[in-house]
């Protein structure tokens, strides 16, 4: 088990890519301890959409043979038709390809008029307060963990009295759903990036089973994962097999109390020996007690459920000293079905700026419907003044949010951000540092004044 076994180099999304090593051990305990988290059966199909040489695949995959599963292969041109013809019992994805499917199901829903669209607005609004009693009830909610025993019993009663209209729903609308998404899926496996709220929660309910993770390639990767008897939604999970999960504070590296955010240090079988010929950088993150630092920002549940809020490298710091996540306010703006792609800016400015890929299909729905010229569509007043609307709007509605979050003004980028052109990992993570570079003319141009 201590003989190197492979070398993954990291994507890059920061810095020069390095060579990770990792032993026959570190990929055996990823096997070993999945077989704990979820039960898969011989003869299920697995759809596979990643790189084969990625990290979470790879363990993905070794799991999944080692269970005397099948394996299909697909990729996002593909996805919808090997969804429906191959009918996989499980999907190995990263959280773009949840994103695009949500976005395909929202597209549907917004071509739904009169009646048809009411009722399919009011049975969502139903179906969410349904899910969040029920998670309040269970205790699941990350929200709700101080509830006293008489919100929770209330919290139950609501959630039985809309039982009956959720089920409604589920009937006349989730089911098909289900249906187009892969009707024989047994469970979705989400990893790779963090997985926006709003699109856990609609999978939720929709009925849709995703057990979101977490993991580096210097962890072989998984350190984390919902299980199917914990699935508690806007988490990563618990630390899987043997592994621990510290806490500490990003200045003085001291562990802080539970709840408190800081860096994410783990240990256990999966880390790494280190990078190849690369002493100085492994020193970096491997403390010599065999503490890795993610780099990566958290806090832990009473449960002990992993909680991510951004990434220590990707804090903008403001020049009144407040330090802001850019990547919850990312996943709340994406929430707007004008907007495809963002990425939001400000280090060392009075206020936050974000760079802007629209989508331009219900752009030019939303025109139509307005009687606005679709000519040259993205420099209309409208749409531009719809934009900043929808950013300050997405912000706002934000559990926590700060006057600091406000996002003052934006640009429309060109182009999308694409593997292709460099501006995606291969795991389809947005390269923030690359995209920050090259629009660094619309960057200024937002702080011109």
């Amino acid at each position: 088990r201590q003989d190197l076994a492979t070398l993954i180099y990291t994507s890059g999304t920061t810095g020069r890519p390095k060579g990770v090593m990792l032993s026959h051990g570190n990929l055996m305990h990823q096997v070993e301890g999945l077989r704990q988290l979820i039960q898969l059966d011989v003869g299920n199909r697995v759809l596979s959409i990643l790189p084969t040489w990625h990290a979470y695949e790879r363990a993905g995959e070794y799991f999944a043979l080692s269970q005397g599963c099948s394996i299909i292969y697909t990729n996002p041109r593909h996805l919808k038709k090997d969804l429906a013809s191959e009918k996989p019992h499980f999907l190995v994805a990263v959280p773009r390809i949840w994103e695009l499917l949500y976005d395909g199901v929202q597209q549907q829903f917004n071509k739904v008029e009169g009646g048809k669209k009411q009722l399919t607005d009011f049975f969502l609004n139903i179906s969410h307060h349904y899910i969040l009693q029920r998670r309040i009830a269970d205790n699941l909610s990350i929200n709700h963990f101080d509830a006293s025993p008489i919100v929770r019993l209330r919290a139950k009663l609501l959630n039985q009295l809309l039982a009956p209209l959720h089920q409604l729903g589920n009937r006349l609308i989730y089911s098909k759903i289900r249906s187009t998404i892969a009707p024989e899926l047994s469970y979705a496996i989400s990893g790779g990036g963090s997985l926006p709220s709003y699109v856990d929660n609609f999978l939720e309910l929709c009925g849709v089973e995703v057990l979101n993770g977490y993991g580096l390639t210097e962890t072989a990767p998984i350190l984390t994962a919902r299980s199917p008897t914990h699935n508690v939604r806007g988490t990563v999970g618990q630390p899987i097999a043997d592994t621990e999960i510290q806490i500490v504070d990003p200045s003085s590296l001291k562990p802080l109390p539970q709840g408190s955010v800081g860096l994410v240090f783990v240990r256990g079988p999966q880390v790494m020996q280190g990078y190849l010929d690369n002493l100085e950088a492994t020193a970096k993150v491997l403390t010599p007690d065999g503490w890795f630092n993610t780099e990566d920002l958290g806090w832990l549940t009473p449960h002990g459920d992993l909680v991510l809020t951004g990434r220590a490298k990707d804090t903008i710091v403001l020049r009144n000293g407040e330090n802001i996540e850019p990547v919850p306010l990312e996943d709340a703006c994406s929430r707007s079905p004008y907007i495809d792609q963002i990425v939001v800016v400000g280090q060392d400015q009075k206020r936050l700026g974000a760079l802007v890929v629209p989508n331009e299909e219900t752009l030019t729905s939303w025109a139509g419907g307005q009687g606005i010229s679709t000519q040259n569509l993205l420099e209309q007043e409208s749409v531009m003044n719809l934009i900043a609307s929808e950013l300050k709007q997405r912000v706002k509605e934000r559990p926590g949010y700060r006057a600091d979050d406000i996002i003052a003004d934006f640009r429309i980028v060109p182009e999308p951000f694409t593997v292709e052109n460099g501006l995606m990992t291969q795991t389809l993570k947005v390269r923030r540092k690359q995209v920050i570079e090259r629009y660094s003319d619309l960057i200024s141009d937002i702080y011109a004044d």
